[in-house]
């Protein structure tokens, strides 16, 4: 574990999405690590202290990371991204483009989910409709509505044929939304969904995956608890047992890290980040992150559905003062929707800088000269809190008044996905490593709404740029493109686009083989405790 560092990812091109990826060596092999001159001892209680609760444990209809974090312990993808972000086989052993439009992946052997059934090409290609299936409404579906045929050519390999040559296909099968389910248990919840319940409701409650923690017990609002799965087909993880624990407040999680009654603790605010690293007994971990963080407008809204006002407030928010001040140096200010852990990402974008006199300007050419009233929403992170001050005073500059209105976190996604909003300040992890994801799932019209698009932007110009740069194979055109699209956003601006954020955890001495992946997604199978 790197201790007190920051930790760095290169950006991914579309060429290494592409690379036949044959080698079946075990993932992680950098994250576990001994106490040196000691002898680690396996077992024990793992203690996480996080903010919110998950929403659901069906991967397939979930949207949010605290829901992922736990997904990502007891469920299996394809393809997975290392420290690094590069992609390495998991249930998948290899994977390469045998046509220009069809990609064959050959799965692992041996593995069984903890039913006990068995993993094979069937299984996948259940989850892969049922990802697509309408009736159950998949947040998600935007991954993987380019596959149109799916062929199971044996128990362990199968063909998917794309609507048009499609490179980043791979990497979306790294997305946590692409876990693995069981097919037992997806026959199930079909089954419950016949007899008047809703997709998902008996996969929540029977959460069956291939992965090295089994699920125990939800007590919803208070913790989750994660059993070590002994018949894991890769090596098990060293803890006995998981327990995610919710501590909605930052200084009761430090507070129980220093005393032991956590183990590690997440997220920590910036404002945090100099206590963990001069505390005795605790310590830091902090990443890059594949993260945006934004403030986004209603744009079916008014005054919000006027271009001018948007752009007048995107031309207020001093980002330099937020990077400084509340983050504290950490993170980086954002250009677009992506950084450089995304294909996707440029700097010769046309940046949206500030300018109070313009966004004046502006503001008094949509007819808002003397300002307007207005709120911001956020949910109940002191960080996203701390921004949705610091909007405030902005606006305030160009005669804008804006009450912050906070939200738990299941009903601010709710509220959200619904359009109650008028501005939101909300983020997404850019998990596939490509630019096509979250572009499609904050802009594209058919999301508008719970998927993501949140802004509600619907806008056919935009929505022909993303299927150009989908289909384009190479790849110095194909990032041509997305900077056109960055640039189309920037001049539009449906939000602000304000921080790539660090990912910052605490851990407590005597806590080795933890870290996360760039989506803040916590890597837990080589963690053991003192």
């Amino acid at each position: 574990m790197r201790k007190k560092a920051r930790i760095g990812v290169g950006s991914i091109g579309l060429a290494a999405v592409m690379v036949l990826g044959a080698c079946g060596s075990d993932a992680n092999v950098e994250s576990g690590s001994e106490i040196e001159g000691a002898e680690v001892e396996s077992g024990g209680d793992l203690i996480l202290g996080v903010l919110s609760d998950a929403n659901t444990l069906d991967p397939h209809t979930a949207n949010d990371v605290p829901s992922g974090n736990i997904q990502v312990n007891m469920y299996e993808t394809l393809v997975k991204y290392n420290e690094e972000m590069e992609l390495e086989p998991l249930l998948a052993e290899s994977w390469e483009a045998i046509e220009d439009n069809v990609w064959e992946f050959k799965l692992s052997e041996g593995v069984t989910f903890h039913d006990d059934s068995a993993f094979n090409a069937e299984v996948v290609k259940a989850n892969i409709e049922r990802i697509l299936d309408e009736e159950v409404a998949s947040p998600r579906k935007i991954l993987f509505e380019i596959i149109e045929d799916i062929q199971v050519i044996d128990d362990y390999t199968i063909h998917l044929q794309t609507e048009v040559p499609f490179a980043p296909l791979p990497a979306h099968f790294a997305h946590y939304a692409s876990s693995i389910v069981s097919h037992e248990a997806i026959k199930e919840d079909y089954a419950n969904v016949e007899t008047g319940g809703q997709p998902g409701d008996y996969i929540n409650e029977n959460p069956i995956g291939t992965g090295y923690f089994t699920f125990n017990n939800w007590a919803p609002g208070d913790q989750i608890v994660l059993d070590r799965n002994p018949d894991y087909w890769r090596e098990p993880a060293k803890v006995d047992t998981v327990t995610f624990r919710v501590i909605p407040e930052d200084q009761t999680r430090i507070a129980d890290l220093q005393t032991g009654a956590a183990h590690i603790i997440s997220p920590v605010t910036a404002s945090d980040l100099n206590r963990l690293n001069t505390s005795d007994g605790i310590n830091a971990y902090e990443r890059n992150a594949a993260s945006i963080t934004y403030l986004g407008f209603n744009m079916q809204k008014e005054p919000f559905d006027d271009n001018n006002v948007r752009k007048a407030i995107a031309m207020t928010i001093n980002k330099e003062d937020m990077m400084n001040g509340i983050l504290d140096g950490t993170g980086e200010v954002a250009l677009g929707p992506v950084n450089d852990t995304n294909f996707g990402f440029s700097e010769n974008v046309n940046v949206v800088e500030r300018d109070v006199e313009e966004a004046k300007r502006l503001l008094a050419e949509a007819g808002h000269e003397d300002g307007f009233e207005t709120t911001i929403w956020t949910n109940d992170s002191r960080e996203r809190m701390d921004i949705a001050e610091m909007v405030q005073q902005n606006l305030k500059e160009i005669n804008i008044d804006a009450q912050i209105n906070v939200v738990e976190w299941g009903a601010y996604l709710d509220a959200t996905g619904s359009g109650e909003h008028d501005m939101f300040i909300l983020g997404l992890s850019l998990g596939t490593g490509d630019a096509d994801y979250p572009m499609h799932m904050l802009f594209h019209s058919d999301n508008a709404g719970p998927p993501g698009n949140r802004v509600f932007m619907e806008d056919d110009t935009f929505d022909e740029m993303l299927y150009n740069a989908r289909i384009e194979q190479d790849e110095d055109t194909r990032l041509g493109l997305y900077e056109e699209a960055t640039n189309y956003l920037n001049e539009e601006a449906p939000m602000t686009f304000l921080y790539h954020p660090s990912h910052i955890m605490g851990y407590a001495d005597g806590v080795e083989g933890f870290w996360a992946d760039a989506s803040g997604f916590y890597q837990l199978r080589e963690v053991t405790i003192p």
